[in-house]
């Protein structure tokens, strides 16, 4: 008679470290070899650039097909079409707000200044736009094939977005092709999780090799870009929020009291999808804001708003730059607003997003891709406090909205004496 074998009790429970925890380890290894080994240790170098390769093979089929099912799964919006161009208008100021702040701080400071990086080779062909004319003309493909098979990131955007209105137009005959998109998003996520399997490895021959030609001074850098991320994110969702709100003649105070819990739970799951039933039960019922207005703004804010990824697609370009002594002009600031805008929009859902649509950022100005293997050690750090940004502009646009809808109690905004506990409020998150 075969025998069966369970696992044991202590191998099932046997704890599986985290990506992040991975990539740090990743990071911290890198560190040691490239000090302890010096020169050689940037033998170790192609294990990094084989993971930005693989970083690039998804770029663009991450963010056409996100977006076109993005777009796809507002299809429903005649009902509240009102409701739904406001707080897309809303989403739209608030990303591009907080990305131009983001650059401002960062070049203001000079963030990564003196990194010394150099590339081994260019990233992309095409040169920045000699006038902001220029630069919107070029964002239009003249063919969207050839946009996908020279790169061209800005240009494929742009089409997902009117393929996927097209394909909400076209109403019951476009339905398989909704359908399609919808499978093709769930294939490309698993690409990127596949791909994202490599970055501890690709972060450890990244940081050998930029440790032993460069030495520790990679961590004041890295430092420097996460300070000014969470200074920047900190006054999006304390000032920025507060003018908005204060421009809708509402009390700010309550809703920044009240919205603690939700940044502290999104916070600590970096998680905006696990965040979003907290999220609801807090801005219905301590908000004020009407069911109506909630359930369908502060999901469609978790699929297109990234007011936190913005800001830290803006600080990471700047940083970039500045690492690689590159100039960037007025207008290719511009262009970087604008992508970054439309990238975050599109990176929406994907895991790992800052990661891989901070290659099409970057490669919009023609920006060196490999710093985004150094950035990726403190990844985990600044798309914690990315979360709590974005579900905080999801929360604020929920209540300017219903307040322009009539559509919140204003005695129940106003209240800070009843107060939920913590307790009671993260219990409605489960």
């Amino acid at each position: 008679m075969p025998s069966t074998r369970t696992p044991s009790p202590a191998a099932a429970r046997k704890p599986r470290l985290q990506m992040w925890h991975q990539i740090l380890i990743a990071m911290i290894l890198g560190l040691a070899a490239g000090h302890f080994v010096g020169e050689p240790a940037k033998v170790l170098a192609p294990l990094g650039d084989i993971f930005m390769a693989l970083i690039r093979m998804c770029v663009i089929p991450v963010v056409f097909v996100s977006l076109v099912s993005g777009i796809t799964s507002l299809s429903d919006m005649a009902a509240m079409r009102r409701i739904a161009w406001k707080s897309i208008a809303i989403y739209l100021v608030s990303m591009a707000v907080t990305a131009l702040l983001s650059m401002g701080i960062a070049k203001v400071l000079n963030v990564g200044a003196g990194f010394g990086l150099s590339a081994g080779e260019p990233t992309s062909e095409a040169a920045a736009p000699t006038s902001l004319k220029d630069a919107l003309i070029s964002a239009i493909p003249s063919n969207p094939f050839k946009a996908f098979d020279e790169g061209a990131l800005l240009p494929s955007i742009v089409f997902a977005i009117f393929f996927g209105i097209a394909i909400n137009l076209a109403g019951n005959a476009a339905t398989p092709v909704r359908t399609f998109f919808d499978s093709m998003a769930s294939v490309v996520y698993k690409l990127i999780n596949m791909v994202l399997k490599f970055a501890p490895i690709g972060v450890f021959g990244l940081m050998a090799y930029v440790t032993a030609d460069h030495g520790f001074s990679v961590l004041n850098h890295l430092g420097a870009l996460v300070a000014v991320n969470y200074v920047v994110m900190i006054s999006f969702m304390v000032i920025v929020c507060s003018v908005m709100l204060l421009l809708w003649r509402l009390n700010p105070l309550p809703f920044l009291r009240k919205m603690i819990p939700v940044q502290l739970f999104a916070f600590s799951s970096a998680s905006s999808a696990a965040t979003l039933p907290l999220n609801l039960e807090n801005t219905q019922d301590r908000m004020g804001v009407d069911t109506r207005v909630a359930s369908f703004v502060l999901p469609l804010g978790s699929t297109i708003n990234m007011s936190g990824l913005a800001c830290y697609l803006g600080t990471v370009t700047i940083f970039a730059s500045n690492a690689y002594g590159i100039e960037l002009s007025f207008t290719q600031l511009m262009t970087v607003m604008l992508t970054t805008t439309l990238a975050s929009i599109g990176a929406a859902g994907i895991p790992g997003a800052a990661l891989v649509v901070m290659g099409l950022v970057l490669s919009s100005v023609g920006l060196p891709l490999e710093v985004i293997g150094v950035i990726a050690a403190v990844d985990r750090l600044i798309d914690m406090c990315c979360t709590a940004a974005n579900v905080t502009g999801d929360t604020v646009t929920a209540v300017m909205v219903a307040k322009s809808e009539k559509m919140l109690d204003l005695a129940r905004y106003n209240d800070t004496t009843a107060r939920a506990a913590p307790d009671e409020v993260m219990a409605a998150a489960r």
